[in-house]
């Protein structure tokens, strides 16, 4: 059996509803799926030294990005039994209360795609070398800590 493809689960900008709506409805014809597990990541409004966020723009080394969310995504395959797995995660600007990260998986049963789901956001906020530049309504910059 030959190596999984690399997949691209870069969105130029927001992830838009209408994309979420259409991931989840693909899945209504699977119906060895029990569970699915979803969270969405959106740009808050943070206030900092009085001055309120308006985007983030997000940047990435692509194909160093590409590859390690590969690794994360065979080692959470590994680790549970999915069926599937999603990710989409924005780059450049993202307004505040847009969704910057939608990861959805899927399972038989909601332990696991509910488990995997949290590690899966964990790796994706810690392991990928993506970067967030906070503009603040006053059009002044700040590059984000992830917490």
């Amino acid at each position: 059996m030959g190596e999984k493809k690399i997949k691209n689960i870069f969105v130029e900008g927001a992830i838009s509803s209408q994309k979420i709506a259409d991931s989840i409805q693909t899945h209504a014809s699977k119906t060895n799926i029990g569970a699915h597990s979803i969270f969405l990541g959106q740009v808050r409004a943070d206030e900092k030294d009085g001055k309120q966020v308006a985007s983030i723009e997000y940047t990435c080394y692509l194909d160093m990005a590409l590859e390690k969310m590969h690794e994360i995504r065979e080692s959470i395959f590994a680790k549970y039994e999915l069926t599937c797995m999603h990710v989409y995660h924005s780059l450049g600007n993202v307004l505040v209360g847009e969704i910057c990260l939608f990861v959805f998986t899927s399972s038989k049963h909601r332990k696991m795609a509910i488990e995997a789901c949290n590690e899966l956001v964990e790796a994706i906020k810690f392991e990928l070398p993506i970067w967030g530049k906070e503009i603040y309504q006053d059009q002044s910059i700040v590059w984000k800590e992830n917490k």
